[in-house]
């Protein structure tokens, strides 16, 4: 069987005055090199695509990390300056996208701004600019001009036992590399706390009533996918996930086919 495919909706990005459709290097060689399947690149647009159309073609979701921020708007709160910044078309894109890929058993892995999307697009909110907080850490990006400094495994963060995440890395502390200025506020009904950061961040959840892997974390396993054991971990999770369901659905179109 070939590889499956997982979809990956990008950002909007302008260089030398052209609008892109874009996704950094490290989430598709994660899921090309860890996970072993294809990505995708899903561009973003504020209206005119079809959710549908896209998930009747892949095998997975991959809602990655991005230096934009989700919208207010869609969780209730007024916009202001410092939330930003923001990207309207990739929220139009990914919250519906990430409801429906729930629905239909579609494998989810949600990482950084992706874990936040998923708060919202079930109905959570979040919270900015979070070391501004009583007891709250700073777990804003190091100021290293090196990338790998960046994001270099530095955290604890606490796996719950019986979580989704703990069949995957085992329960208790791991380290890990959270990188963020926003978190999630309110949890969405539909999600179960699965990890959290010693000053009770919220660093990973998982969808409650899912019938197909729905993860988020809010860490960044792509980075060090290919050599750190966690992060190994969740994306072989993520990957074996994806091919169950591109081999479900391959043999559901068989049983379909004409003698």
């Amino acid at each position: 069987m070939t590889k499956p495919i997982v979809a990956v909706p990008a950002d909007i990005r302008s260089f030398d005055g052209a609008t892109w459709h874009a996704v950094q290097h490290q989430y598709v060689r994660a899921a090309l090199n860890a996970a072993g399947v294809m990505a995708f690149i899903i561009p973003a647009f504020e209206e005119g695509y079809g959710t549908d159309a896209i998930l009747d073609r892949v095998d997975g979701v991959l809602v990655s990390g991005s230096a934009s921020n989700v919208h207010p708007s869609y969780y209730g709160a007024t916009a202001t300056d410092a939330d930003g910044p923001f990207d309207i078309a990739r929220d139009a894109t990914t919250l519906p996208l990430i409801r429906r890929a729930i629905d239909r058993a579609i494998p989810l892995l949600a990482i950084c701004r992706g874990i936040q999307e998923l708060n919202v697009a079930l109905g959570g909110t979040l919270a900015s600019e979070i070391q501004n907080q009583p007891g709250v850490w700073d777990h804003r990006t190091p100021a290293e001009v090196d990338r790998d400094g960046k994001y270099a495994i530095r955290q604890s963060v606490f796996v719950k036992e019986g979580s989704c995440i703990a069949g995957i890395v085992g329960p208790g502390e791991i380290r890990v590399n959270s990188l963020h200025r926003q978190a999630i506020a309110n949890t969405a009904p539909r999600l179960q706390v699965e990890a959290v950061a010693e000053d009770g961040t919220i660093e990973a959840v998982s969808v409650i009533d899912a019938p197909a892997f729905a993860v988020g974390v809010q860490w960044h396993p792509e980075y060090w996918a290919e050599t750190d054991k966690p992060s190994n971990q969740i994306f072989t999770a993520f990957g074996d996930a994806v091919r169950g369901y591109a081999a479900a659905k391959l043999s559901k179109a068989g049983e379909k086919a004409p003698a």
